[in-house]
């Protein structure tokens, strides 16, 4: 990736919508190469999906929790991965270095649905236990970090 490569990702990252020809004005090329940078981008998969933003809460999904998975020292780590993308509820999954094996991102409308879901997570073959905390509110998520081109 080079510098135009760069600000290209950077405009995405803050407005997804811009059009090939804004993009193009932005870094001083035309708009078919900027279009052509942009397919190398998504088919390199630099750029992975686009997506709109929603406000949770408007949407009914007004509870945030963060669970924590200890999984059993006999699961199959792959189908406890596959059990997890089958539940709508977790938005984000991460693999983690310490006692907890995953930390699961999950909204739901109602404490009682959380409370479901913890339970449904519980009975999942592999793991051996969860810790829940919800969040009272959100200040900030999915901050775009600033891109740096890779070391090499």
């Amino acid at each position: 990736m080079d510098a135009i490569d760069l600000s290209l990702v950077e405009l995405l990252r803050g407005n997804a919508r811009l059009s090939y020809a804004e993009l193009a004005r932005q870094v001083g090329l035309s708009a078919p190469a900027v279009h052509e940078r942009v397919a190398k981008l998504e088919a390199g998969g630099v750029i992975r999906a686009y997506r709109a933003e929603i406000e949770p809460e408007a949407v009914g999904l007004g509870v945030t929790a963060l669970i924590g998975i200890i999984e059993d020292s006999g699961a199959d780590t792959d189908d406890v991965l596959e059990a997890f993308r089958a539940i709508p509820e977790i938005e984000s999954c991460y693999f983690m270095a310490g006692v907890e094996s995953f930390l699961l991102k999950a909204r739901v409308t109602t404490i009682a649905e959380l409370e479901r879901l913890i339970v449904r997570l519980n009975r999942t073959p592999g793991v051996a236990s969860t810790r829940t905390g919800i969040a009272l509110s959100t200040k900030w998520e999915n901050r775009p970090q600033p891109v740096t081109p890779p070391s090499a």
